[in-house]
């Protein structure tokens, strides 16, 4: 404790808020799994500075953007901005939207954290449900407000694949690798209520898709599948808000992320960094410049899909959520290292279930307030492809136990599927004709 003097100019009110016991039991997986890419500041030289609001102001700033170690890639958000605006080449913005996104993403689940020192665990637990994915869905707003409904869809089928297979697959192969000779177990009862939501998403995917081929001309069932989808919508947030009150309160010890290790260390040694309304100030920054980039990655996408020769399908399905949530990710793959499979799961599963219940459906939802048509018959291939996702993950996690080979049967799953959308080759302004128009059709 000699180590963490409490200045009193570090947060507005004077008094460091410290991380409770209460709290701690209330932290999810996201910001247990966030917190392995954080690094601690050295204040002495902050300190040393004699005008308080100017301390204050840079102990901000030392601690937001210079607070982990993806900080490496926060300068490409300044030079994304410039290269927009100087007209550089079209793929480049591209390239440095995705890589500014990455720290963005990360310092959001920070900033929440430290919001919810202020809030309470439970109030912080609905801002990391409605924020855990918020680049996401900035950018499936923006192509929204663009029409180009095909990038939302892959970019949100994107990224459940990703989460149920890479992040799950890779988190279980180095986990298993790293504690072979140990036995791996974690709680199964989590993984049942995320499954059971994925499956209910499913079906709400499938019955879009399916319901145009029950009729004797496809072109007739395009309102009412639109009709369908959109119930069906409004079906899955009222399930997710369900989800939401089940996880935060009816039964908050099935997705409780403890680390008896940390607890035991640290004791009440965790406090906040940041004050309550710099937390919101920096909260509204970022997601500010989020949506920046967010629009400037779905102007550019088309531009780098022509220039690389991928398809756009490729980089919305497979590119934007690995460099989106490239530091979520890594977290979990660093708690499987340390055989802590269930933060793992947390992180993977948590996410795809966000993803599936609530961003997808509040998509539509937004899409038909915006006057858009969006859907949500995502076609055969990359309903499939989501439908065996969610199915392999499922069988997977079925026993409460894991070892290396369930990893590499996930993750080569994953590679198979990105071969799959890599040598697709359907151009974005067909897209929305295949909701129409059966493959076979178009390939006749």
């Amino acid at each position: 404790m000699g180590s963490h003097q409490h200045e009193p100019w570090l947060l507005e009110n004077g008094n460091p808020k410290v991380l409770t016991r209460e709290m701690r039991h209330g932290r999810t997986a996201h910001s247990k799994s966030s917190n392995s890419l954080r690094k601690k500041s050295d204040r002495t030289l902050v300190s040393k500075v004699p005008c308080a609001t100017i301390r204050n102001v840079l102990f901000n700033l030392q601690e937001v953007i210079l607070g982990t170690k993806l900080s490496i890639l926060i300068p490409a958000i300044p030079v994304a901005i410039v290269a927009e605006y100087c007209g550089f080449g079209r793929p480049w913005v591209f390239v440095l939207s995705l890589l500014g996104l990455t720290p963005l993403a990360e310092r959001v689940s920070f900033i929440t954290e430290q919001v919810a020192f202020y809030t309470g665990p439970t109030v912080g637990g609905l801002l990391n449900a409605t924020c855990g994915n918020v680049t996401e869905l900035i950018i499936a707003i923006f192509a929204l407000s663009s029409n180009k409904i095909a990038v939302v869809k892959y970019s949100l089928l994107g990224s459940i694949l990703s989460n149920l297979l890479l992040v799950l697959g890779t988190s279980l192969l180095c986990g298993g690798i790293a504690n072979v000779g140990l036995e791996q177990k974690y709680d199964r009862r989590q993984g049942d209520v995320n499954s059971l939501m994925l499956l209910l998403a499913l079906l709400c995917y499938l019955l879009p898709m399916l319901f145009k081929y029950s009729a004797a001309s496809a072109a007739l069932t395009v309102d009412p599948s639109l009709h369908l989808s959109r119930a069906s919508s409004i079906v899955m947030l009222i399930a997710y808000v369900v989800y939401i009150i089940f996880q935060l309160w009816t039964h908050r010890q099935l997705f409780e992320a403890e680390d008896e290790d940390e607890d035991d260390n640290n004791g009440s040694d965790e406090q906040a960094v940041i004050g309550l309304w710099s937390g919101i100030a920096w909260l509204i920054g970022m997601t500010v410049f989020i949506a920046l980039l967010s629009e400037y990655v779905v102007d550019t996408i088309e531009d780098a899909s022509d220039s690389w020769g991928l398809s756009v399908s490729f980089l919305s399905i497979i590119l934007l959520p690995i460099v989106g949530n490239a530091a979520e990710h890594a977290g979990a793959v660093i708690f499987a290292f340390k055989n802590k499979l269930d933060i793992s799961l947390g992180v993977a599963l948590g996410s795809a279930t966000q993803i599936a219940m609530f961003v997808v459906p509040l998509c539509v939802i937004v899409a038909w307030t915006m006057g858009v048509k969006m859907d949500l018959n995502f076609n055969i291939l990359e309903t499939g492809s989501v439908a065996l996702a969610i199915i392999v993950t499922s069988f997977t996690l079925q026993d409460g136990t894991s070892h290396y080979m369930k990893g590499l049967v996930l993750l080569l799953c994953y590679i198979v599927i990105g071969a799959c959308f890599f040598v697709q080759r359907t151009p974005l302004n067909q897209a929305d004709v295949t909701n129409v128009i059966p493959n076979g059709v178009l390939s006749a």
